[in-house]
């Protein structure tokens, strides 16, 4: 048995880091303590975007010339993305954890988990408005395809519950955002939204700081929780407040967390749990991995694994109790819309600040 596996991953922007490493080690988890599926091995089929749109047809023909691939999981993929399910042709049912584009979500044979980037912004609006009671946001995000439409579902459901948005853009290649902080109106904002991959986290918690803004108004994505941000900054990540659309490992509070951070911590992996791509490339592996074994591996048709996948109601491993599956007749891919919102407050300690998932406003 044969999953395919692509991320964007090689290439001067990489904005999942640490996702194959968690669909790998789900896959040996399920293999060595699981039964692998109906007694089979599971194995990955690997195929990595770099930077240009046709790799993407490049990944799609690989699976598909695979007669042993029955689905494809993915990580984080911007580029290539559009040409990938064009070749791919829905052949094949796609399992994806956080869609960085839109594309994803008008797929009729994708099952994006823990949503996309419209799905799992659109609770900011939400947390700002029942629990921040913010009036006024600066929302500064990196320009490049993996963020800006990102950047504009955060803005529009800001927006929606009448928070005042103030939004600006800055090249991936800039260091000093000082300038930008200040044309979005950091300094007097009630909430600050800095949006970045993790190659520019660093970058922008420096600026941050130099701009004098409290880390306790600062909410962004989870893209920053990587070692190598926190190598960066002495050790430790920026004490802001993260969304993410899962489950943080190092929230005590939530009962799932102890035997997530078990498994890995078995197979040698420990440090790697607290990643947020690795999380959920293992909850998307093994939600998978469950659909394939609940069909049977003689009934194991495309159309068949695909009609088990979405019929999936929860709860998600690390993530939302509830999903549906095309709940949205625009975003038929789209299965998970809900958020968590967790204020770091150093030495690995995460608490809380949501009360839960919270959902995009009414």
């Amino acid at each position: 048995m044969t999953l395919g596996f692509l991320a964007q991953q090689g290439g001067a922007i990489e904005p999942g880091p640490g996702a194959e490493a968690g669909a790998s080690l789900a896959a040996q988890y399920i293999n060595e303590q699981l039964g692998g599926i109906g007694g089979h091995p599971l194995e990955l089929s690997t195929c990595f975007i770099r930077s240009a749109e046709e790799e993407g047809t490049r990944c799609a023909q690989q699976f598909l010339g695979n007669s042993n691939v029955k689905a494809v999981v993915t990580g984080a993929v911007a580029t290539g993305i559009q040409s990938f399910y064009a070749t791919l042709a829905g052949k094949l049912p796609v399992v994806v954890g956080v869609a960085l584009t839109n594309v994803d979500r008008a797929q009729d044979n994708a099952a994006i988990l823990y949503g996309d980037a419209q799905a799992v912004l659109a609770p900011f609006g939400t947390y700002a408005a029942q629990v921040l009671h913010a009036r006024r946001a600066a929302v500064v995000f990196q320009e490049s395809p993996d963020l800006t439409a990102g950047a504009a579902s955060l803005a529009a459901s800001l927006t929606a519950v009448g928070v005042t948005v103030k939004k600006v853009g800055y090249a991936p290649t800039s260091t000093d955002l000082v300038g930008p902080l200040s044309a979005a109106g950091a300094a007097t904002a009630d909430m600050v939204v800095p949006f970045s991959n993790p190659a520019g986290c660093v970058n922008i918690a420096n600026s941050l700081e130099q701009v004098g803004i409290d880390p306790k108004k600062v909410v962004t994505n989870p893209s920053c929780l990587v070692p190598e941000v926190a190598a960066a900054l002495d050790g430790d990540f920026p004490q802001w407040t993260y969304s993410i659309a899962s489950a943080v490992p190092a929230d005590t509070t939530d009962p799932a967390t102890a035997p997530y951070k078990d498994v890995f911590k078995q197979f040698g992996a420990a440090d790697l749990a607290g990643n947020p791509w690795a999380e959920v490339a293992f909850g998307e592996v093994m939600t998978t991995a469950r659909a394939m074994n609940a069909l049977g591996v003689d009934a194991m048709d495309p159309a068949s694994l695909q009609s088990q996948i979405r019929s999936f109601r929860g709860p998600l491993i690390m993530g939302t109790p509830e999903l549906a599956c095309g709940k949205q007749a625009a975003a038929p891919g789209l299965c998970g819309d809900a958020s968590q919102f967790f204020r770091y407050e150093g030495k690995g300690r995460f608490v809380n600040a949501s009360g839960g998932f919270l959902r995009p406003p009414q």
